[in-house]
């Protein structure tokens, strides 16, 4: 089974440069979707319901703004979302239920320059956590799938130094992102890679990505008692269509 993450950064500017001949020859069986920027009435059979896959998409209220969505081969037993209306107005959690696993497409927020956001993001990453020691505990596996806009360590962005005041690396944010692998939880790439410059989003200033100026701050996670069903897990950095690139996980 293959897992997939994609911040696309708008689905239908994405679908302009050939998200849908990407998800065509992925091979995933499930594919989460961040910053989607649309909602399932402004879209056609097309986006919908793509030859192999359905979806499902949490919207934001504010339009052309925020949401997830997810692609699936196979019908989930039960959709839901975070159940938090300050969350759900801004289409951030979408879980997929199946027998064997909990898949989770999920949309942290950006804590914005100066912090101006970091109370909100702080709040959804302990709901984050809450929700995923709730399903480990009811004996699930789960994936939790994202744009965390987090690096977590120095070896996940290419200037620590200069960043160490910027969103996404504030010492709460990290602080956090101890917490969460402290509680046992793993990020699957690290699992396989341990080595640096592996980075999921460049700005479009300055060329960033030719020269791989980039953070890794795109994770599939999931709990400790999974980690004998992970096989592989990887970064898609050649594949272009936002300033994000998709990446995976692969699971017995």
């Amino acid at each position: 089974m293959r897992l997939y993450s994609w911040n696309v950064n708008g689905l239908r500017a994405c679908a302009k440069n050939g998200f849908f001949d990407w998800l065509g020859g992925c091979g995933g069986d499930l594919v989460g979707l961040q910053e989607t920027k649309a909602e399932p009435g402004q879209l056609d059979a097309s986006f919908l319901a793509p030859e192999g896959y359905r979806s499902v998409f949490a919207s934001a209220q504010k339009k052309g703004y925020s949401g997830v969505a997810a692609y699936y081969r196979q019908e989930p037993l039960e959709v839901r979302l975070a159940g938090d209306p300050q969350f759900d107005s801004e289409g951030r959690w979408l879980e997929l239920h199946y027998p064997s696993l909990v898949f989770i497409t999920a949309y942290f927020p950006n804590s914005q320059e100066g912090g101006k956001r970091l109370d909100y993001k702080l709040a959804f990453c302990d709901f984050a956590l809450q929700r995923c020691q709730e399903l480990r505990a009811g004996g699930k596996t789960l994936a939790l799938c994202g744009d965390y806009n987090i690096a977590h360590r120095p070896i996940d962005l290419a200037r620590p130094k200069e960043n160490e005041e910027s969103p996404g690396y504030l010492p709460e944010e990290r602080a956090w992102m101890d917490r969460f692998t402290d509680a046992g939880f793993l990020d699957s790439f690290r699992v396989f890679q341990p080595g640096p410059e592996h980075y999921s989003w460049w700005s479009y200033r300055a060329q960033a990505r030719v020269r791989n100026v980039g953070w890794r701050i795109d994770l599939v996670c999931t709990n400790p008692e999974a980690r004998p069903r992970l096989r592989a897990a990887g970064i898609q950095s050649q594949v272009l269509g936002s300033d994000h690139c998709p990446v995976w996980l692969e699971l017995d």
